[in-house]
């Protein structure tokens, strides 16, 4: 069995856009008539432009290959061009790609993806969603709402979500990282205030920053939502600051977590050598695929730290971290959009079932999931926009103002 061709769809994300204005999908065929499905989660180019570093990636380093060899193919990608080092558009090119091998893997043996991982050793997997927006709430006040969050928090600890994510501190911006204005210091204050009343102790509370500030503002505003004992405190200075991350890490009592935009296990390892996070979150889409999400994993147990893979994408990287999940001892939890999110329910079934705060790990060979063609066709993207794009104005010191909920689509 050789891998033959690639097709590339670029998926928009219908209004409300939960997930980001569009999901990269890959379907990989081989010369046996097999397929297996993959997504793409690297943005820092147009959807244009990754469509030909997709074809370049599968040409260069997989057509004509045995989709088993992962290992050879990653070190062709990895090494491509003289390098050897993390390229985040290449290897989240090759991330995508690589998953759609291990759907290939799992369907011609009749096994799902876990049970070539090393089988489960968790049957159903935590999960967790962002606060979005309820019946009769509207974008963008929402978002600046924190009886509104506390109002949606609540809901979902009734469902059975035991950890909901938060993100009050203001937008981010390419001017990163700045003070926090003593106002967003309050504004998060009150968001976290509101939630824990609302969830008491049925629920953690994650509180979601991206990069935004410096060391010394990071530690302020750490301090200030200590007493409400969030569970972690994500990516509170740029992601490429480790001596940064781990100052923060050491003057405050909440868990850091980081990971979403780091690539490969050099990355990570930077991160678990320099003490730096309690917490990682790789996304596989972009990290290097499921098996070099698996090594990083690994690293991390032996640095007694958990893995809480990331999703703000669509659902093949969704059905990957739940593979990828049900084969780890240290696996945290997951993240979901809601309970799975409508747009990736239409894309995708009831293939990963969500109950009562968790996601069921499905046996069916390969990721479990097959894509509707239909709905794919009925959603094409092609306009210039990235999938999520940073503020230019510079932040405010009287308040940044709110985040404004991952890119949505009016």
């Amino acid at each position: 069995m050789r891998l033959d061709h690639v097709e590339i769809f670029t998926v928009g994300t219908p209004p409300p856009g939960w997930g980001g204005r569009y999901f990269i999908l890959v379907r990989v065929s081989t010369d046996t008539g097999l397929h297996g499905w993959g997504e793409v989660y690297a943005a820092s180019v147009g959807p244009k432009a990754m469509r030909a570093v997709i074809d370049d990636v599968f040409a260069r380093h997989m057509r004509g290959e045995n989709p088993e060899h992962i290992e050879l193919m990653f070190r062709r990608a990895y090494s491509s061009g003289f390098t050897q080092r993390p390229d985040l558009t290449v290897m989240g090119a090759f991330s995508g790609l690589e998953i759609a091998c291990w759907d290939i893997l799992g369907k011609a043996r009749g096994r799902p993806v876990h049970a070539l991982l090393g089988g489960k050793v968790n049957d159903r997997l935590r999960s967790y969603s962002y606060l979005y927006p309820g019946p009769g709430d509207r974008t963008p006040a929402f978002w600046g709402d924190a009886a509104a969050n506390a109002r949606v928090a609540g809901d979902m600890a009734d469902q059975g979500f035991t950890a909901i994510k938060v993100d009050p501190a203001g937008p981010y911006t390419i001017r990163g990282g700045h003070q926090p204005a003593l106002a967003d210091i309050e504004q998060c204050v009150t968001f976290c205030d509101a939630i824990r009343q609302a969830v008491g102790t049925r629920a953690d509370i994650l509180f979601g920053t991206h990069g935004q500030f410096t060391p010394s503002g990071a530690i302020r505003l750490g301090r200030a939502i200590e007493r409400f004992d969030p569970l972690w405190f994500e990516e509170p200075v740029p992601p490429d600051d480790i001596p940064a991350l781990a100052q923060v890490a050491r003057a405050t009592t909440i868990p850091v977590a980081t990971g979403e935009r780091l690539t490969t296990r050099a990355e990570f390892l930077a991160v678990l050598r320099a003490g730096a996070a309690g917490i990682l979150q790789p996304a596989i889409g972009r990290a290097g695929g499921i098996w070099e999400t698996r090594k990083i994993a690994a690293m991390a147990e032996s640095f007694g730290v958990q893995i809480a893979p990331h999703l703000y994408c669509g659902p093949v990287e969704w059905a990957a971290s739940v593979h990828l999940g049900a084969s780890i001892p240290n696996l945290l939890m997951i993240e979901t959009i809601q309970q799975g999110g409508t747009f990736h329910r239409q894309l995708i079934g009831e293939a990963l079932p969500w109950r009562d705060g968790f996601i069921e790990v499905p046996d069916t060979p390969g990721l479990g999931i097959e894509i509707d063609m239909g709905v794919v066709a009925a959603h094409p993207y092609d306009e210039d926009a990235l999938h999520l794009q940073m503020q230019e104005a510079p932040p405010d010191p009287r308040g940044a103002g709110p985040f404004g909920g991952g890119a949505p689509r009016d």
